[in-house]
Formats: structure tokens, C-alpha cells, sequence
């Protein structure tokens, strides 16, 4: 390694560190390791190309680079356990019944809704998962006075869901 090599070095350590630290977490992946793939990088760079024209520019596209390298691996891997505990049979039936308890309830709730907005608010929410498309045949409406109805429809249900149940603070826009 040269003195030229120490120098660049030196001077990008502190960028380095900063970036990896900031891009990492979006990966779920460790900042050292984004640092040391980023510096072996380097090195294959250097040893085939030179030293970059621009440093620190380089070095940031490699740390984002890097970082989607390392989220791309990631939903390839599997955690592994190492206990190899089963979960219990009542632990995996609790939460479907409670999602069939809140869907029951969500229905119940949507068919008291104005106009075309209960079948409109059945069909979003059947299993099946349909397009606008579908949708808008099965309903009879044009596809594109789709959204603008959805929009109205799950601004009612909001507005009778938060009476009935009563939100602590509003998210998001209110129409």
C-alpha cells in the first residue's frame, strides 16, 4: 500500500463511517460491514482503474450500492433458530380469529354506509384481492369514478369508526 493509498484512505474513513451508518439501517444490515465491503470495493477499484477521479463522490454511490446489494441478500436469507421452538397451536389460530373478528366488524360497520360505498367496501375487502377493473364491472361503474368513491366511502367510514371507537389523534388527511 502506498502513501497515496494511506492518504485516500485517511481522508474518506470519517465520510465512510458517516454514510454507512446512514444508509445501513434501510437494509437492516450492520454499518461495519457495509464499511468493509465498501473498502474492499475500493481496493478492487483502485488495483483495476486507479484511484477515483472524485472520491467522495464515488464512495457514496458505493456505500448505496452496497447497501442494496446487502437488502437484496436479505430477503434471500432465512433467520435461523436456534431454539427450534414450535409455537403453540393456540398462538397460531388466536391471531386468524381475531383478524375474522375485526373483518366481521369492519363489514358490519361498512354496511351502514350511504349509497353505492357497502358493496363498494365488500369488494375491496374480499379475499380475492380484485383489480379497479374487476371491481367496476362487478359494480356496474365506470373505473375511473373508482378512486374518488373509495376516497369518499373510507372518509365516512373513518369519520363513523372514530366516533364509534374514538381515536386519540388523527393520521394522515381528512376529507
Amino acid at each position: 500500500m502506498t502513501d497515496r493509498d494511506r492518504a485516500l484512505i485517511a481522508a474518506l474513513r470519517p465520510l465512510l463511517a458517516a454514510e454507512a451508518a446512514a444508509e445501513a439501517p434501510a437494509a437492516g444490515a450492520d454499518a461495519e460491514d457495509i464499511e468493509q465491503d465498501v473498502w474492499a470495493r475500493l481496493l478492487r477499484y483502485t488495483r483495476m482503474a486507479g484511484p477515483p477521479a472524485d472520491p467522495a463522490r464515488w464512495l457514496r454511490r458505493a456505500v448505496r450500492a452496497e447497501v442494496r446489494g446487502a437488502l437484496r441478500r436479505s430477503r434471500h436469507e432465512i433467520p435461523y433458530d436456534p431454539t427450534g421452538a414450535q409455537p403453540r397451536a393456540g398462538a397460531v389460530a388466536e391471531p386468524l380469529v381475531l383478524d375474522a373478528e375485526r373483518r366481521r366488524a369492519l363489514l358490519g360497520v361498512a354496511g351502514q354506509l350511504p349509497g353505492r360505498c357497502p358493496a363498494l367496501v365488500r369488494a375491496l375487502l374480499s379475499g380475492t384481492d380484485p383489480t379497479y377493473r374487476e371491481i367496476s364491472s362487478e359494480l356496474g361503474m365506470s373505473q375511473g369514478s373508482m378512486g374518488p368513491l373509495r376516497s369518499r366511502c373510507l372518509a365516512c367510514l373513518r369519520r363513523m369508526l372514530t366516533a364509534e371507537v374514538g381515536v386519540p389523534e388523527l393520521r394522515g388527511k381528512e376529507r
